[in-house]
């Protein structure tokens, strides 16, 4: 394991100011989703990760692994979506099922996906500005690469 260290002054302040940005960003998303389509955080996360999937369907041992949840919570929000029209379970190989994106559920993407990305650019894209957007997408892969690493070695927590 790592030396334990104390973040400095400075590296606290830029850690609380990030989890505040995406705090609040993400919140503030949420809520515009949840108002304008009645859908949640979640619901809209899984409709993309399944409309960008070949066939529009995923097996939901890939599904739960593409969200990075746990079977559980991935198995009773499924039973939330279906029961709304948004997805529909399918026997698949083996012994998981297929989770396929519904006409329902595709429409309700493409009605709401457009208004959250102009909402992001606004708050978020034009905020930063492309020089630093760019800088900002380079720490993000090199820290998401951190993590991966981390899980893959000394990381005590099941995969």
């Amino acid at each position: 394991m790592t030396t334990k260290r104390q973040l400095t002054d400075d590296e606290q302040r830029a850690w609380r100011a990030y989890i505040a940005m995406q705090h609040t960003l993400s919140r503030h998303l949420q809520q515009h989703m949840q108002r304008e389509f009645g859908l949640s955080g979640s619901d809209f996360e899984i409709l993309v990760t399944l409309s960008e999937a070949d066939g529009r369907r995923m097996r939901a041992a890939d599904l739960g692994a593409a969200t990075q949840w746990e079977k559980s919570r991935l198995s009773h929000h499924l039973t939330r979506m279906a029961a709304r029209g948004l997805i529909r379970r399918e026997p698949g190989e083996g012994r998981y099922p297929d989770i396929v994106l519904t006409d329902t559920g595709l429409a309700t993407l493409q009605e709401c996906a457009p208004v959250n990305a102009a909402r992001v650019r606004e708050l978020f894209v034009d905020v930063v500005g492309p020089d630093r957007l760019e800088t900002l997408r380079g720490i993000a892969d090199d820290v998401v690469a951190a993590v991966e690493e981390h899980r893959n070695t000394d990381c005590p927590l099941p995969r």
